[in-house]
């Protein structure tokens, strides 16, 4: 066991989580948006914000960009403003799903001209990658049919297939373009990147920089989410992980909130596979926080990762690997139940006394005064929000 908390506490020590600047501005559900005092105004409030999050808890170093959310007129100035931050700006994500153009469809849209507005806008999004120094750009297609008969599902995918690889060929050596899947909404009948399957077949058609996102609130309950992540690994196509929680749909929760033994059995196969550290994945909160405070919920969050992670760390692979080889069916499933069971928190709480962080970041933030003080401060303008 001290053999396997070393090697927990020099990964832990590694591990690096990407926050979403959205998580940061006033959000809610279709029927209302709940505004909160000091929530920030624009990109580089958000970026202060985020700051607070790494300041907290030290592995929070990247915030990825949302376009036109985060349009800025000096992407130079925000890349800039995040480094005397202490952070970086990771991945540009686009938008398909605010513009009245986009009823019937972005990418697959039976009209070539708003095929070609939707490409326009990731060559947008790419020249944002350019100068802020980003490698990837992430791409949810919020496209499908309402009703049977709609369209011709398979012309969609001949549709989306030509405007992926225009997107594509747009990108500069090293960049990469992240492909999400999410299996309904906002249409119903028929979603044109349903599942990771569709995913993985449109990635292996456009090259080796093209990659799937998993999100884990993008699936049916029930779903056995690990395995999915395993598979992606094998096939050396999983280039991001989107953390949120769920109880029936994408619920946008708290990581962990819901269901963490779910949470706890993705890590152990992201562990399993070597895919922590040093693997091309890239571990992003995706979540909105729509009754809770910001900050706190992105630091709970990161909070929750860090503990899933930790647990999968202490898993006895030895132990683990002679169960299964023996057949020892129970035996093999009470290694990974004694990995979940530990309390890792005083683990956790070594690690970031050691880098001169308090023990409990949740309780650090309330006490440094930084939300008062913005509340007091970030009066007048407009709060930055889903669709600013």
């Amino acid at each position: 066991m001290t053999d396997l908390r070393a090697g927990a506490l020099e990964a832990l020590a590694q591990q690096t989580i990407e926050l979403p600047s959205w998580a940061f501005g006033n959000s809610g559900t279709r029927f209302k948006v709940f505004g909160q005092p000091g929530v920030a105004r624009d990109p580089f409030e958000k970026l202060e914000d985020a700051a607070q999050v790494h300041a907290h808890t030290g592995v929070a170093p990247r915030v990825s960009l949302h376009i036109p959310w985060d349009r800025v007129e000096d992407y130079g100035t925000l890349a800039k403003h995040a480094a005397d931050l202490g952070l970086r700006l990771g991945a540009i994500n686009s938008n398909l799903f605010q513009d009245d153009d986009y009823r019937l469809g972005s990418l697959t849209h039976p009209d070539a001209a708003v095929r070609r507005k939707a490409i326009a806008h990731h060559a947008e999004c790419v020249d944002v990658m350019r100068a802020t120094g980003s490698t990837d750009l992430k791409l949810w297609l919020p496209d499908g049919t309402n009703y049977a008969g709609q369209d011709d599902l398979r012309a969609r995918q001949d549709r989306l297939a030509e405007s992926l690889q225009e997107i594509y060929a747009l990108l500069d050596p090293g960049m990469r373009l992240l492909v999400e899947y999410k299996f309904f909404e906002p249409y119903f009948y028929a979603t044109d990147i349903p599942d990771w399957g569709t995913s993985l077949l449109h990635c292996l058609a456009l090259g080796e920089q093209a990659q799937v996102v998993l999100d884990t609130g993008h699936h049916a309950p029930g779903t056995n989410i690990e395995f999915i992540v395993m598979q992606l690994l094998r096939a050396g196509r999983l280039g991001a992980f989107d953390f949120n929680s769920r109880n029936y749909a994408d619920d946008d929760l708290i990581v962990g909130s819901a269901d963490p033994f779910q949470l706890f059995r993705i890590m152990n196969e992201i562990v399993q596979n070597g895919a922590l550290l040093d693997a091309g994945v890239n571990f992003m909160l995706d979540q909105c926080h729509n009754i809770e405070p910001k900050i706190p919920g992105q630091i709970r969050s990161v909070m929750n990762v860090q503990e899933a992670t930790a647990k999968a760390l202490l898993v006895d692979r030895d132990a683990l690997r002679e169960a299964q080889t023996a057949g020892d069916v129970l035996g093999a499933n009470a290694v990974l139940m004694d990995a979940y069971g530990t309390d890792v928190r005083p683990l956790l709480a070594e690690l970031r006394e050691g880098r001169g962080l308090d023990a409990d970041p949740y309780a650090a933030y309330a006490r440094s005064g930084y939300q008062e003080r913005i509340a007091r401060e970030r009066v007048g303008g407009r709060q930055a929000g889903w669709g600013a």
